[in-house]
């Protein structure tokens, strides 16, 4: 398997993409948001250790990025569901992938870090 080529003028793109989407807020968002559509406050509660301002700061960029779809219901006092778009759940599966591999490699670098730091 070969790296995947970037052009020059792409890179910083790419690296921006890559520094959102790997965050630990938003991998945890997506993942969430795996599992169907959410309210804030069911997001919130489901991943610990979340601020409220990170979690708007999160979904925020996550809207505005295409990932994530933002529906605001007229009812009072005001609902605002959370969901995956199709571009979300396309990086969903990418991301799950990358998960996987860590679960199932976490004994090799435990054991690694281990050996290197002695």
């Amino acid at each position: 398997m070969q790296a995947p080529v970037v052009h020059d003028e792409k890179t910083c793109q790419v690296r921006e993409i890559l520094d959102r989407v790997g965050d630990k807020w938003s991998l945890a968002v997506v993942n969430e948001l795996g599992n169907g559509t959410l309210r804030f406050t069911e997001l919130k509660r489901a991943i610990g250790g979340v601020s409220q301002r990170m979690l708007t700061a999160t979904l925020r960029n996550l809207e505005r990025d295409g990932l994530v779809l933002r529906t605001v219901h007229p009812v009072i006092p005001p609902r605002v569901d959370y969901e995956l778009s199709d571009l979300g759940r396309t990086f969903l599966q990418t991301a799950w992938s990358l998960m996987n591999w860590a679960n199932d490699h976490a004994a090799d670098i435990i054991a690694a870090r281990a050996r290197y730091d002695t």
